[in-house]
Order: structure tokens, then C-alpha cells, then sequence
């Protein structure tokens, strides 16, 4: 069959090895972790302060009326970029809350509950630390789990760890997402302007509306999500990324075509199709063709709901553009000890994800299997799931995001530098104890098997 399909060099050569490296699931965390390492090398070497300059010192704005945004290009890659991401990651909530692991309580409970525990007890362990002092608001740091490389190490050790325990961390770091854009919305905001934020939600109200009107158009989501929602939170204090999660739970997830009307129509266009050339005299497709090709891609079309649509196409944006951009504009992290060697910040963040994830998803986990308050998850043992618990711990993307949020640079220019050194430790060492701990643990599951 591939035969028939004719390739020029463009695509046999570059087209095709690149779609097939970005359709790994692996390719995104790679991508992410050689952006970070390459800013982590540019701000330790002698082009230091031209790589930060580059990020903190060119601004992009504009005025409009009365309103003027003029912000660093770190800025704008935070609040508009990143809201991409937190659009995708909407998207992909939504659907688990609608249709994935997080739709019914049976399913939802025990990745929800291992979720609560791997945030409330990192920021516990982070407070020990810093409870009472400047650095007190960056509890929320160790809180979140980078998804992209939690699952990208899973990922890597491919049929040695269960399918259960790959679900269960996905089921778990969307949860684990949910509480980190809650965190956000409520805790890390400026001060707040009640109008722009009542504009805001009135263009969410107006989503709302539409998408039960059964408007589908994406055009006009985008713009009232964008124009409408996205600018009036990020004028009101209320963190942008927010907006797009709002935005995303607006989009429709139900499809326009019924499955079983589907199956039928695209049979009698396959059987339309055949009929109109069934010796195939004619190389070119015909007029006739064409219009039923195009038949059956509209049929496709409406048969996906505009959510799941989006959610894949913008994926690979996110996956391959926004998350490496985020990554070189905020891993740029000078490893210098002091003096006094790790300061608390640095100790609080580091142990708050490397044991408070081990503890409060693993951990609290195991408790409510041992007490037989909930059943162990098939393939799942007590050594994988302690893995799983060092995996949560990578807490990358989302971890740097809250850091940005946390600390005033202006007012504790050392604490946001701290706290990514914290992460990086703890991300470091927790994606090599899990990835040690799930390969072990696999190789012994098979063994036993095959005896």
C-alpha cells in the first residue's frame, strides 16, 4: 500500500522523519530537557548576562485608547505563551472530567486523592523551612507535576511498567493540574480589578451560551476567548493562564455526527467513491471524486468534537514551541552555592517535591490500599508505585511557572534563582531514582512471569 504513495525527497527525507520523531510520545519531554539544559549552560557561562538580558531587557507593547501593555519578552512568553499551554491543559481536563479517568468517582477518587497529598504535604514541607519568613508565599512551588516529563520517563521504559501505572499518573497529574490552576487563580493574583474581571467572566458566560446555541465556529472562540477573556483577566490581577482554562472548558466536546450515522454514511461514500472509477483508467482523481472526497473529510470533521479537535492539533505547538520557549526564557538557573551553601528556599523546594511527592502520593497512597479503603490498580505493586512517587517529583514547567508567580524579583532578587536551583535538584534526582526504581521493578515482573 505505501508503495502507491508517491514521496518527493522533501518528504522521505525531512517530512516524514520529523512527523515520526514529534509522533513519539517521548519526543516532547526530550525536546523540553535539551532547552533547559542549553539554558542552564547559557547562564552559567560567559554569555550569562547577554542570554538574561535578552529575555528581561527587550519589551514588546502597545497602546490602545488609555491602555497601554508593555511587557519583557519573559513576560509575554509567561502570560501568552504559557496561556496556550493552560489552554491545552483545559482542553485535556475537560475531557477527563467528561469522558477519561476523572468521569466517574470509582475512577477519579484514588488519583485524586494521591493528587491532594502530593500538594498539601510538599507545601508542608516547604513551609518547615521558610514558615514565617519572606520567602513564606513560595509554598505553592513544590505543589505541581510536570506532566511532559513525568510521563516522558514512564514512557521511556516502555513495556517493563503496566499500563494501570501509566493511566493512573496521567489520571494523577491531571488532578494534580486542576489543584495547581486552583493554587493560581486563588492564591498567586495581583490585586484584583472587579470590572475587568466581571468583563472577563461575562465573555465566559457568553462562551457558555454559544456552545449550548450550538455555535462550532473556532474562529469566533478564539476571538472571544482571546480578546474577550484572556485581555480582561490579564488587566484584572487574576493570572492570565486562568482565562484559558476557562476558555477551554467553553469549547464543545460533543461531536455533531452520532458514531452509528457515521459508520453509515461514510460506507455509502467509500461504495460511491469505488463505483465512479472501479478499474482506475483514470490516474487523476475525477471532479465527481473530489466532491466525495471532500464529503467524507467534512463527515470526519464533524464527527470529532471541536475540544478533541483542538486538543490534538495544538499539541505538538505546545509539546515542540511553547513548553521549549518557556523552558529557555525560565531555566536559566546560575548554580553558585554562597557562602552558607543551599539557603532554605532552595532546601524547602528541593525536599517539598523530592519527599513530599514520594510521601504524599506514594505514601498516602499505599495507606489507603493497606487499610483496604481502596483496591491496589492492576499491575500496580507497592515498589512501582514508589517510582511513580519520585516521578511526581519532577515538578519542572509548572514548578518555574509558580516561582515566577511567587517572589517579587524587585524585592528578594535571590529567591526566585533559589527556588529553581530546589527544583532542578529535586527534578534531577527524582527522574533517576524512578525511572532505577520502575526499571528494576519491571525487570523482576517479568522474570516472575515467565517463571
Amino acid at each position: 500500500m505505501e508503495n502507491n504513495i508517491k514521496l518527493s525527497p522533501a518528504d522521505k527525507w525531512i517530512t516524514k522523519p520529523v512527523n515520526r520523531f514529534m509522533s513519539k510520545s517521548t519526543s516532547g519531554g526530550i525536546v523540553l530537557f535539551v532547552a533547559a539544559v542549553f539554558a542552564i549552560f547559557m547562564a552559567n557561562s560567559q554569555w550569562a548576562e547577554a542570554y538574561m538580558g535578552f529575555w528581561d531587557d527587550n519589551h514588546i507593547g502597545f497602546t490602545l485608547n488609555d491602555m497601554t501593555l508593555n511587557h519583557s519578552l519573559k513576560h509575554w512568553v509567561n502570560d501568552g505563551l504559557m496561556a496556550i499551554f493552560f489552554f491545552v491543559v483545559g482542553l485535556e481536563l475537560k475531557r477527563e472530567l467528561t469522558t477519561g479517568e476523572l468521569s466517574s468517582p470509582k475512577k477519579a477518587m484514588l488519583p485524586i486523592i494521591a493528587a491532594i497529598g502530593g500538594m498539601i504535604v510538599p507545601a508542608s514541607i516547604y513551609l518547615i523551612f521558610n514558615g514565617g519568613t519572606d520567602a513564606a508565599h513560595g509554598w505553592g512551588i513544590p505543589m505541581a507535576t510536570d506532566i511532559a516529563f513525568a510521563l516522558g520517563v514512564l514512557f521511556l521504559l516502555g513495556d517493563r511498567v503496566p499500563t494501570s501505572l501509566k493511566v493512573f499518573l496521567t489520571a494523577l497529574a491531571i488532578a494534580d493540574d486542576l489543584g495547581a490552576v486552583l493554587v493560581i487563580a486563588i492564591f498567586y493574583t495581583s490585586d484584583l480589578s472587579l470590572v475587568n474581571l466581571g468583563i472577563g467572566l461575562g465573555f465566559f458566560g457568553l462562551l457558555i451560551l454559544s456552545n449550548l446555541l450550538g455555535i462550532r465556529n473556532m474562529i469566533y472562540y478564539a476571538i472571544i476567548g482571546i480578546v474577550g477573556i484572556w485581555l480582561a483577566f490579564l488587566l484584572s490581577g487574576v493570572h492570565a493562564t486562568i482565562a484559558a482554562v476557562l476558555a477551554a472548558f467553553a469549547i464543545p466536546s460533543t461531536a455533531r455526527v452520532q458514531e452509528s450515522y457515521f459508520v453509515a454514511k461514510m460506507s455509502k461514500l467509500r461504495e460511491r467513491f469505488r463505483s465512479i472509477d472501479p478499474d482506475n483508467s483514470i490516474p487523476d482523481l475525477t471532479g465527481e471524486q473530489m466532491e466525495c472526497v471532500m464529503d467524507m473529510k467534512s463527515l470526519t470533521k464533524d464527527s470529532l468534537p471541536p475540544a478533541i479537535r483542538l486538543e490534538h492539533s495544538m499539541h505538538n505547538f505546545v509539546s515542540f514551541f511553547v513548553m521549549p520557549v518557556f523552558a529557555l526564557a525560565n531555566a536559566a538557573i546560575p548554580i553558585h552555592l554562597g557562602e552558607g551553601g543551599l539557603s532554605a528556599v532552595t532546601l524547602g523546594v528541593a525536599f517539598g517535591l523530592l519527599l513530599g511527592k514520594v510521601i504524599g502520593v506514594a505514601g498516602l497512597t499505599g495507606l489507603l490500599i493497606k487499610l483496604k479503603l481502596v483496591p491496589m490498580p492492576k499491575g500496580m505493586t507497592y515498589l512501582n508505585l514508589l517510582g511513580l512517587g519520585f516521578l511526581a517529583a519532577i515538578g519542572f514547567t509548572m514548578s518555574l511557572f509558580v516561582t515566577e508567580l511567587a517572589f517579587d524579583i524587585n524585592v528578594h532578587p535571590d529567591f526566585p534563582d533559589q527556588a529553581k536551583l530546589g527544583i532542578l535538584i529535586a527534578s534531577g534526582l527524582g527522574g533517576v531514582i524512578g525511572y532505577i526504581l520502575l526499571f528494576m521493578c519491571g525487570k523482576k515482573t517479568t522474570i516472575s512471569e515467565e517463571e
